[in-house]
């Protein structure tokens, strides 16, 4: 089906009672979870995974979204009243929020990021409704060479590209390869990495890694870390925008929706560059760049927050039509799919139609009980900032325990959780990366059975993956992203 007869049917599904449901408890979690400074939404979803056993397909992943869409509204929130950045989207916001809060003005900060929130997420979700069609398309067009190439170019660009230490990016990723080995062997039968534990020979199950990734050893670094003292969390005081903050609001928001979109879509995005971007093309723009720094100018927090959440939501368009993840959210949502046995890629949009386009109108409307819930309920969240600290920590280790026990009543899997937790707690205080470990235990084995098949196809002979023009092309820009920034680097030491 095209993509308005799509939506159209998809609405009719996402407007049930029930789907309605999900969205809103999505969004008004999300919400929350991104007002509290440190948990964000792929630690969210994460705890969230064990519903897979329980809940439809549909229902969860409307959830999920929801949680998804509403982590980036929420993070504004922490940023502008407490000069914390919850996630690293929002650390451009609050630059210029904090500031505006200082001087009485945290209130129309709030709105332009609700707004710009709203505006973006809704031309996000427009270029998925459209945009991805066109992608499944081309990647039907794909054989497994190019397969293999586009999941080489994701390790390069999550691992090595987008964090501080490409090494750091590549030893994560290498942790994650080795945790996705484990198991019986597809192709021979024999087992891996099992040690004689016969609980390891169905693998270790990515809702396990991720629960304690981004829940138990998050929360462990967190409580290490914890300081005492209350920090000052500014009134949110009168809401109201003037009409100057309108005037001056409306051309970020649209520009920063624009920028941070195909930013969102390519497998070496992310939300840091696009809002940086943002930042500075407004401070350029802007009739009154002396309150940039000073008294907080309006722009630097409309266009950031927009670009930040239309960068969320082209995250989505490469997981749905190619199975690939480009941030950690993402990947533990191409877990769960995986927990349903649903392998998202050009296919989907055939096989899983249904689902693919009430998921999608699903987002329209979340998109609108977002503003709703903001804006009306800002005084609440400003008040969850002042949940005591050591409390939440330990209600999040509860809930992650019970959930992973649930799913096996495995003693096994509660070893491996805590194991895994300690070791992504001191990933954390050496800044390795966690989002690595996730993409290469979900994409490795995909990677390995996608080269099999072409080496199968092409009787063996290694040169498939270079001979084919397209394949060809995408393993140089992974070697461009591997090498090109340390050239760069170098090249500008030497001038």
């Amino acid at each position: 089906m095209d993509a308005w007869s799509g939506l159209a049917f998809g609405f009719g599904n996402a407007l049930t009672i029930t789907n309605l449901g999900w969205a809103l408890l999505g969004c008004f979690l999300g919400t929350a979870i991104g007002v509290l400074p440190g948990i964000g939404p792929a630690l969210t979803i994460a705890l969230l995974l064990p519903i897979t056993f329980q809940v439809s397909a549909t229902g969860a992943f409307i959830l999920f979204c929801g949680v998804f869409y509403g982590a980036m509204y929420g993070g504004s929130t922490t940023s502008i009243l407490l000069n914390t950045p919850g996630e690293s989207g929002s650390i451009i916001t609050a630059l210029e929020g904090a500031k505006m809060a200082r001087n009485g003005r945290a209130g129309p900060a709030l709105v332009t990021a609700a707004v710009g929130s709203f505006i973006a997420g809704t031309i996000g979700t427009l270029g998925l409704s459209f945009l991805g069609p066109i992608v499944v398309e081309l990647a039907l067009k794909l054989g497994p060479a190019e397969y293999f190439s586009l999941m080489v170019l994701c390790f390069v660009t999550v691992s090595a590209v987008l964090g501080g230490s490409a090494l750091r990016g590549l030893a994560s990723l290498g942790l994650g390869l080795l945790i996705g080995l484990v198991g019986i062997d597809l192709q021979t039968g024999q087992p891996r990495l099992t040690f004689g534990i016969p609980e390891l020979l169905d693998g270790i199950d990515v809702v396990l890694v991720a629960v304690a990734l981004f829940a138990v050893g998050e929360t462990l670094y967190l409580a290490w870390r914890h300081m005492e003292g209350k920090q000052e969390v500014r009134e949110v005081g009168r809401l109201m925008m003037t009409k100057e903050d309108w005037k001056r609001s409306t051309g970020p928001w649209f520009r920063g929706a624009l920028l941070g979109f195909p930013f969102g879509v390519m497998p070496a995005g992310g939300t840091e560059m696009p809002t940086m971007l943002s930042y500075y093309a407004e401070r350029k723009l802007s009739k009154h760049p002396e309150e940039f720094g000073t008294t907080g100018a309006i722009e630097g927090v409309a266009g950031p927050e927009a670009a930040n959440n239309a960068a969320a939501a082209g995250v989505l368009v490469p997981m749905l039509t190619l199975g690939l993840p480009t941030s950690a959210t993402a990947a533990i949502m191409l877990s769960a799919f995986q927990s349903y046995g649903i392998q998202p890629g050009p296919l989907l949009f055939t096989s899983q139609g249904e689902l693919v386009w009430t998921l999608i109108a699903s987002l329209y409307i979340a998109n609108i009980m977002l503003v709703v819930l903001n804006l009306p309920l800002v005084g609440l969240w400003a008040r969850i900032l002042k949940i005591p600290t050591p409390q939440l920590y330990a209600g999040i280790l509860v809930f992650a325990t019970i959930g992973t026990y649930g799913i096996s009543n495995s003693v096994v899997d509660l070893m491996l959780l805590y194991g895994i937790g300690i070791i992504a707690m001191f990933m954390r205080r050496f800044e390795f990366p966690q989002a690595p470990v996730v993409i290469g235990m979900i994409l490795g084995p995909m990677a390995e059975q996608a080269m099999r098949q072409a080496l199968t196809i092409s009787q063996g002979d290694w040169t498939t993956f270079v001979t084919r023009p397209v394949s060809l092309s995408i393993l140089l820009l992974a070697l461009l992203g591997l090498v090109g920034p340390r050239l760069w680097a170098l090249a500008a030491r030497r001038s």
